[in-house]
């Protein structure tokens, strides 16, 4: 029996096509994935990201905890509100999940973890943080709503009072704030700017059918995929798990190897950078006909590898990808397509930024 969010008979009496995901009944579409991916893009769209795990740990220790818990550094967090995008890593290196990280007090840091991975997170993150004496509890009576688009973020703010209007207008990006009795985080995963809302359960559909009043449409859970891949974001269980530390999961960025601080897998990371990844993740674009999908064969000049990610690009009329291959110089690249390689262009990912294809992605 799937989990349902509070939102569940909401999407049906929209039209929603209805699939189980991480164990949660969600909407895949309302009608027309490609719709809703273009609303997003040049408009505003909302999506049900209820299935989402929200911890609330509090403790007089939860920041020297949260150093050790992830590869990136929580001592960048010294604004209220402000969040950190990072990884949680086991002994070896490896991606147990991707997270972000809000501090709200000294004592108190909020985490958003993935729907699929919340037991094993859980479990992880209860036994690591045993010795800190820290309290953590899941805010299941919470619901998520992200509003996605250009135009996302004014037409939230219609639906606010002056004074919270004024305040969560002043967010900066991966800041959040608390008004109106919203948790209101300038965050998404879709590349285009908006808010990441927490509601309480209570007020949660009502909230849905305000923003649907004032012209913010309903997108499901394919579009978010489409336009997460177009903005270079990555996908736990596809782009990174276990078997991949964030050097080969392109998540380099989210590594601090900040003098005096040690993390869950920091040794490994350290002679990985000193020695050098031995995988590399990279985008591809396939110029000619054709989907490029999950667990389709890469070649090149340095060896084989394969797709992670890959889908039809709504914006740029294009299959796009990301892939792991072996470090060093790709040369000419090719895919395996139903046993037909065709070739396809290494480029700089994201492929779309600001609802444009970016430069190198044309071609």
């Amino acid at each position: 029996m799937s989990n349902k969010t509070v939102f569940n008979e909401t999407h049906r009496a929209l039209g929603a096509k209805m699939v189980d995901f991480g164990g949660w009944d969600m909407p895949i579409n309302y009608g027309s994935q490609i719709e809703e991916h273009h609303q997003v893009r040049r408009d505003a769209g909302m999506f049900d990201v209820s299935h989402m795990t929200i911890l609330d740990l509090h403790g007089a220790q939860v920041r020297p905890f949260l150093r050790q818990l992830v590869a990136n550094s929580v001592d960048k967090l010294k604004v209220t509100g402000k969040a950190l995008y990072a990884c949680m890593l086991d002994a070896n290196g490896g991606v147990i999940d991707d997270l972000i990280i809000y501090y709200l007090a000294d004592d108190f840091f909020r985490l958003v973890v993935n729907a699929a991975t919340r037991d094993k997170d859980l479990a992880w993150i209860t036994a690591q943080a045993a010795p800190f004496g820290i309290e953590i509890r899941e805010r299941r009576d919470l619901a998520i709503v992200a509003v996605q688009g250009p135009n996302a973020r004014a037409k939230v703010l219609e639906l606010l009072s002056p004074a919270a209007a004024k305040l969560a207008g002043k967010l900066g990006k991966f800041v959040a704030c608390e008004a109106d009795g919203l948790f209101i985080a300038r965050t998404g995963y879709t590349g285009e700017d908006g808010f990441e809302i927490l509601v309480p359960e209570g007020q949660a559909v009502d909230f849905w059918n305000r923003l649907l009043a004032v012209g913010v449409k309903p997108a499901g859970l394919g579009a978010r995929d489409t336009l997460r891949l177009e903005a270079g974001m990555a996908l736990y269980g596809q782009d990174m798990d276990e078997s991949a530390t964030p050097y080969e999961a392109g998540l380099a960025w989210t590594v601090a190897l900040d003098e005096g601080r040690e993390f869950t897998g920091r040794p490994v990371l350290e002679a990985q950078k000193a020695a050098g990844a031995a995988r590399q993740m990279i985008g591809l674009v396939l110029d000619e006909k054709g989907v490029l999908r999950h667990g389709q064969a890469v070649f090149t000049a340095a060896g084989e590898g394969e797709i992670l990610s890959g889908t039809f690009s709504p914006t740029l009329g294009k299959a796009i990808a990301l892939a792991r291959v072996p470090a060093g110089d790709t040369g000419a690249v090719e895919v395996d397509i139903r046993g037909k390689r065709l070739p396809v262009r290494v480029v700089k990912y994201p492929f779309v930024r600001d609802g444009a294809a970016q430069p190198d992605v044309i071609g």
